[in-house]
């Protein structure tokens, strides 16, 4: 069971989250906050494995909490969770001990493989995809309500379809092989195949 903590001043924002992430049965929303002062005395006393972090907030922001959580409780591994697309910020949060950087506007599904990825000591923050978790003009209405895909998987079936074998597509997108596996059989589920020729058959009929 992964033991998360939330802080963010958009109290509902917070709690829709915290909604979508309980959805996984190995995830536990310990706590929902909407101050850094507060979070951070939980934290001390009760010792999370994930804290998702917004950055602007009242009083103590999200920096100054980066750092005081990697000091008090370095066992806690901080996400931050923000709409700030720039990369000044970006590299002020890894220098404080951000371990994952993931914008709001991003899939719920991505936000999920990342906690997993930084639980497991599996991801690699790297700015370049952090923006790509937004921006993709192939990603249209088409393929999120028809085909249920998340851009990350859609992205992920477009290598496919390049020929592209999981440790090529790892690489490329600084994922580890077990989070690419998990997207392929997550992606076979929702298309409806059963094995790769399938799968790229079907990738061909959707024009990718």
């Amino acid at each position: 069971m992964i033991k998360i903590v939330m802080v963010d001043d958009h109290k509902m924002f917070a709690s829709g989250i915290a909604h979508l992430l309980e959805i996984e049965t190995n995830f536990h929303i310990a706590g929902i906050f909407q101050n850094g002062e507060d979070v951070l005395s939980f934290v001390q006393s009760n010792d999370p494995d994930i804290l998702l972090t917004d950055l602007n907030m009242p009083g103590m922001d999200g920096l100054d909490l980066i750092e005081q959580i990697t000091l008090v409780c370095p066992k806690c591994k901080v996400i931050v969770l923000t709409m700030y697309e720039e990369k000044q910020i970006y590299k002020k949060c890894q220098k404080a001990g951000a371990k994952a950087y993931v914008l709001k506007d991003a899939d719920p599904d991505e936000l999920v493989y990342t906690i997993k990825e930084v639980f497991e000591n599996r991801h690699v923050m790297n700015f370049h995809n952090t923006l790509k978790q937004v921006t993709d003009d192939f990603y249209t209405d088409v393929y999120k309500e028809k085909y249920k895909l998340s851009r990350r998987e859609l992205q992920i079936l477009k290598m496919i379809k390049n020929g592209e074998g999981n440790k090529k597509i790892a690489e490329n997108l600084n994922l580890s092989i077990f989070t690419v596996e998990t997207h392929r059989k997550n992606i076979h589920l929702k298309l409806d195949v059963n094995s790769g020729v399938e799968l790229l058959k079907k990738a061909m009929d959707m024009n990718l």
